[in-house]
């Protein structure tokens, strides 16, 4: 197959998802057919609660974020197909996941049956949703370049098959996911979500909130390989079947308390939770030093509730704030120590 790839990186101490304004740089590209071009996009995420138990059809709650990323696709003279990412970026995290983009890019013009062997396409990245382990950033370009593909090439697909054509995106990058990346940045909002073993559809309900909630998310600026900290948390799972057990019985327990809690806007418990939601990953041995530092800044600056979120061993610390005000306390004390912050939103 050939392609190419253009890739930018751009790395800021402390960065919005709000308020930057990325400027695309103007690169040669294929010529193209036409100027038409499909264009479609997906949702950031973060996990609230149940990392690594989800993969075991064990209930997780995740949030779709208000920042996303864009993509746009364009058909070309060329047989094949060419990349220019443009998306923002925590360091060496575009150059440790381009192996596994690539497969991802080909699983999905495989699902979408998107012939490229005679005509091509060209395929841009962009958006405000910066690429670091734990937020979502492989199933939205994922769910985004399913949706371009939708409309460049009149699919017809629905949201349900946009979401299990991002699905095989992501198994590019994870091997076995566990959907809830790909359901969480196609839907959007905060989503109950149950992974079915079996092999079927998993279930999914949208949990409505009364209002929005206002979240703080820290990287660590290192990038983990969630196929590396998935399989070894199976391993271990394997080997001490009873220690994997009795984690997940509390994170069973804790996680139904957390759905009536959303209901009721309670975000106070939600806060309490999170924090023995981090604790029991520590016991997973996910966590690592850096997580557990910012953890432990959001919760004295105020943060209701802290925890690691997505593969761990890295990625991104994550805090639930009662009001914007509170956010922005808290990410400014984040900001000492972590490699980036975003303030965003969930809910509405």
């Amino acid at each position: 197959m050939l392609w190419t790839l253009t890739i930018s990186l751009d790395l800021k101490n402390v960065e919005r998802e709000t308020s930057k304004a990325w400027k695309n740089i103007d690169r040669p590209k294929p010529k193209a057919v036409c100027e038409i071009m499909g264009v479609g996009s997906g949702k950031g995420k973060s996990i609230l609660f149940g990392e690594h138990f989800v993969v075991y059809g064990i209930p997780s709650i995740a949030a779709g974020i208000s920042s996303e990323t864009v993509a746009k696709v364009t058909r070309t003279e060329q047989p094949g197909w060419t990349l220019d990412d443009r998306r923002p970026a925590v360091s060496g995290y575009k150059e440790k996941k381009l192996e596994e983009q690539k497969g991802s890019i080909e699983n999905i013009l495989s699902f979408c049956g998107v012939d490229i062997s005679k005509r091509g396409i060209h395929i841009e990245l962009e958006g405000d949703l910066v690429c670091a382990s734990g937020i979502g950033a492989s199933a939205a370009s994922c769910v985004a370049l399913a949706r371009s593909l939708n409309e460049e090439f009149s699919l017809g697909f629905d949201d349900s098959k946009i979401n299990e054509a991002a699905y095989q995106g992501e198994l590019g990058y994870h091997g076995t996911p566990s959907g809830i990346d790909n359901t969480a940045s196609t839907y959007g909002g905060l989503i109950w979500y149950v992974r079915d073993l079996e092999g079927g559809s998993p279930t999914f309900e949208m949990l409505k909130l009364s209002d929005e909630a206002h979240l703080v998310i820290a990287s660590t600026g290192i990038t983990a390989s969630t196929k590396d900290v998935v399989g070894d948390v199976r391993k271990k799972k394997e080997e001490d079947p009873s220690w994997f057990d009795s984690i997940a019985d509390k994170y069973t327990r804790l996680v139904y308390r957390a759905r009536d809690a959303f209901f009721q806007f309670d975000l106070r418990e939600v806060g309490l939770l999170m924090n023995e939601n981090h604790q029991m990953l520590r016991e997973l041995t996910v966590s690592c030093e850096e997580l557990d530092n910012l953890v432990e800044i959001a919760r004295r600056s105020g943060a209701l509730g802290a925890k690691m979120t997505g593969t761990g061993r890295g990625g991104n610390q994550l805090s639930l704030a009662a009001d914007l005000r509170t956010a922005e306390k808290i990410a400014e004390a984040l900001a000492e120590e972590a490699s980036g912050v975003w303030i965003t939103t969930f809910g509405r």
